[in-house]
């Protein structure tokens, strides 16, 4: 039952904006009843009306709320309170993977094969459930000060049918993010968990060069890229890249699904059997220790 007071919605009270997107805020919020902090994703005011966005919101709920995977944030409602519809989960205050990278790069570099894992296990667990999630790209991953990842956005996620989806949106529009596209996703073929498997290459491209795989003059000349452009090699990126790991990441960004690992797990198998570093980071612990020597 709602309360009259401006501070909630629905059961929750609301304590501070701690970001807000293009379409949608995220509120840090308090569940009296649960005695314990969530997390409240709200559509802004001239979207609450919107029947595409208000879709994309209740698609998340649909998706999100049977998961129950350590590396996928948890849900717990969707709701509609004096006319704000909104979806309550799990309190994970961290930054996403973008964010990392930009600002925490040399902190948390150590973690990385560690964080790559994980996020291959989200993807895993999605796609057992028969979903794709068709946005994996580094905003969509949180990792907390420990390490910690979860998968988030599951807005344009959909279930496989027969084995396959197809990525077309409303009146035909594709939909996606144009720096980790599939050639199949950009073409609005149909596609299987190796179209998440050629977005997460392009995610682990950037984060391990500091740069997605390909850039371009206009979002054309991009999307052209990921259809016929060769794929980048890693280690001139990155001299510290092993050689075996750039090549799981060029077979992963093969443009024929066919040229890539099978599935998810595939790549997981894979990955868990190369290193990704010639030689491995050191900790920041390490580093300080090392400065004092």
């Amino acid at each position: 039952m709602s309360r009259a007071t401006p501070g909630y919605i629905g059961p929750y009270r609301l304590l501070n904006v701690v970001n807000t997107g293009q379409t949608s805020q995220i509120w840090q919020a308090y569940d009296d009843a649960a005695n314990e902090i969530c997390g409240i994703k709200v559509l802004l005011s001239e979207f609450r009306r919107n029947r595409e966005h208000l879709a994309y919101l209740k698609q998340e709920w649909t998706v999100g709320g049977p998961l129950q995977h350590d590396r996928i944030i948890r849900f717990r409602t969707f709701a509609v309170d004096r006319g704000t519809p909104y979806l309550a989960m799990e309190w994970f205050p961290a930054p996403n993977l973008k964010q990392r990278m930009r600002y925490d790069y040399d902190k948390f570099e150590y973690r990385i094969p560690d964080i790559i894992e994980q996020m291959c296990e989200a993807l895993v667990y999605l796609h057992a459930q028969g979903w794709i999630h068709r946005d994996v790209k580094p905003d969509n991953f949180l990792v907390s000060e420990e390490g910690n990842v979860k998968l988030i956005d599951f807005a344009l996620t959909q279930r496989l049918k027969g084995g396959i989806s197809n990525l077309l949106g409303p009146k035909g529009r594709i939909q996606g993010t144009r720096s980790y596209m599939s050639p199949e996703q950009i073409r609005g073929g149909a596609l299987d968990g190796r179209a998440d498997l050629y977005s997460l290459a392009c995610t682990l491209y950037e984060l391990l060069s500091g740069k997605p795989p390909y850039t371009g003059a206009n979002a054309n000349d991009l999307l052209l890229k990921h259809l016929r452009a060769a794929v980048p090699t890693l280690e001139s990126a990155n001299h510290n890249v092993t050689p075996e790991f750039g090549e799981l990441i060029r077979r992963s960004m093969a443009k024929k699904a066919s040229s890539r690992p099978k599935s998810m797990a595939d790549f997981l198998t894979d990955f868990r059997m190369v290193r990704v570093f010639r030689r491995a980071p050191k900790s920041p612990l390490e580093v300080e220790k090392t400065d004092k020597t």
